[in-house]
């Protein structure tokens, strides 16, 4: 039996109705990504990982460390090397739409930042033409300065956009108020209704919202030289089996 496609536009919808996490009680499941790295250099790339959490380019400092053998969900990480579970940037979309909020995902891509302001995407892959994970697809062409955004200020990362109605606007405040302070930041622009976020156009009566990708730090290691694999948008993980990165 041949099963269709998936593009990642449903694979965001369907994981944004099983998630359950609320920033208001800390508690529930969120979506998680799997990165790997070799065994030897999981030092190094939490080091990394702390200085991206501190230079704000992180989605959450949450993290866990999977040893080889080990599984999680349905992936067994293999012999020599450490699964990262880290929080996906997707999760907002499913906070969104638990509150009441309908949600469309756009697509994900390359910001550039000035002086650590946002000013547009200079790449953008939509979400209903792809069945593989745009950052992923953008972290492999090797186009993001995430270290010099760390170091300077200025440079490119990894973010994503999503369009809610704008008669959803004051729910939309209502959830940014509860972000503040939760594990889960990273809101990069809230664009007016009617007008471009960051250079995307929306939809009439719609407004837009950029977040940082979820695989930044991981871009931000592979950029340092270190091998890491990423499996984005790989499932549901309850939130109280993770650890902030800076306890490490």
């Amino acid at each position: 039996m041949n099963l269709p496609l998936k593009f990642v536009s449903h694979k965001i919808e369907e994981y944004a109705v099983q998630l359950t996490y609320d920033p208001r009680t800390g508690r529930g499941k969120f979506v998680y990504n799997l990165s790997l790295v070799k065994n030897e250099d999981l030092e190094g790339a939490i080091a990394i990982y702390k200085d991206a959490f501190k230079a704000g380019v992180c989605v959450s400092g949450l993290v866990r460390f999977i040893p080889h053998g080990e599984e999680v969900g349905d992936f067994r990480v293999p012999e020599g090397r450490t699964g990262i579970v880290t929080v996906c940037s997707s999760t907002l979309d499913g906070i969104l739409m638990h509150r009441g909020i309908p949600v469309n995902p756009i697509g994900g891509g390359v910001v550039e930042i000035e002086q650590r302001i946002p000013r547009r995407f200079t790449h953008l892959i939509l979400y209903e033409y792809t069945t593989i994970d745009p950052l992923q697809v953008l972290i492999s062409q090797e186009i993001t300065s995430i270290s010099d955004v760390m170091r300077k200020g200025s440079g490119t990362i990894l973010a994503n956009i999503r369009e809610c109605h704008m008669e959803a606007e004051h729910r939309i405040g209502q959830v940014m108020d509860d972000l503040t302070g939760s594990p889960f930041t990273g809101i990069l622009d809230i664009g007016l209704p009617n007008t471009p976020a960051l250079g995307v156009e929306v939809s009439p009566q719609y407004m837009g919202i950029v977040a940082l990708g979820g695989t930044n730090p991981m871009a931000a290691i592979r950029e340092a030289g270190i091998d890491v694999t990423i499996h984005a948008i790989k499932g549901l993980l309850d939130v109280e089996t993770m650890t902030e990165i800076l306890d490490y």
